[in-house]
C-alpha cells in the first residue's frame, strides 16, 4: 500500500469518526472525559512514584502532592463522567475567554500595523463564542466537548485527505 493511500484512508476514517461524534455529542463528550480521566490517573500514579523515588525532600513532597492531585482528578473524572464533562466544558469556556482577551490586548499593541484588524477580529470572535457558550452553558455544556471533537475530526480528516492527494500528485 502506497504512502498516499495510507494518508487517504486515515483521513476518511477521521471523517467517519467526526460524523459519528457529531451524531451523538453527549456520548463523545463522555468518551473525552473518560479518556481524560484515564490519562490523569496514569499521570498521577507515575508522578507519585517518581516523587517517592526523588532525592530532594522539598521536591519530593511537591511531586507526590501533585501526583496525588492528578490521580484524584482522574479518579473523579472516571467515577463522575457527566460532572467531569461539565468541568472540562467550563475549562474550555475559560480558555476561550482568556485567549480572546489576550488577542484583543495583542491587537491593541499592534494597532499601527497591518495585523491589527485580523488580530482584533480573531479576539472579538473568540470572545463572542465564549459569551455564547457562557450564556447557554446549562444547555450545551454536556455536548460541547463532543461537538468540538467532531469538528476537529472533520477538519483533521479533510487535511489528511488533502495531504494524501498532494503526496500522490508530488510522486508522479
Amino acid at each position: 500500500m502506497s504512502a498516499w493511500t495510507k494518508w487517504l484512508l486515515l483521513g476518511l476514517l477521521s471523517l467517519v469518526f467526526g460524523v459519528i461524534a457529531l451524531g451523538n455529542t453527549v456520548a463523545a463528550s463522555l468518551a473525552v472525559t473518560t479518556i481524560t480521566g484515564v490519562l490523569f490517573l496514569i499521570a498521577g500514579v507515575a508522578q507519585t512514584v517518581a516523587g517517592l523515588s526523588g532525592m530532594v525532600i522539598g521536591n519530593r513532597l511537591v511531586a507526590v502532592l501533585m501526583g496525588l492531585l492528578m490521580a484524584f482528578l482522574g479518579f473523579s473524572f472516571l467515577s463522575n463522567p457527566l460532572e467531569g464533562a461539565i468541568s472540562l466544558a467550563m475549562l474550555v469556556l475559560i480558555l476561550l475567554a482568556a485567549g480572546g482577551i489576550l488577542r484583543l490586548s495583542f491587537a491593541w499593541m499592534m494597532r499601527q500595523t497591518a495585523y491589527f484588524w485580523p488580530m482584533l477580529l480573531s479576539g472579538a470572535l473568540t470572545i463572542i463564542l465564549a459569551a455564547y457558550i457562557g450564556t447557554n452553558f446549562a444547555a450545551i455544556s454536556v455536548q460541547l466537548l463532543g461537538l468540538l471533537l467532531g469538528i476537529e475530526l472533520l477538519f483533521n480528516g479533510a487535511g489528511l485527505i488533502a495531504l494524501a492527494l498532494f503526496i500522490r500528485s508530488a510522486s508522479r
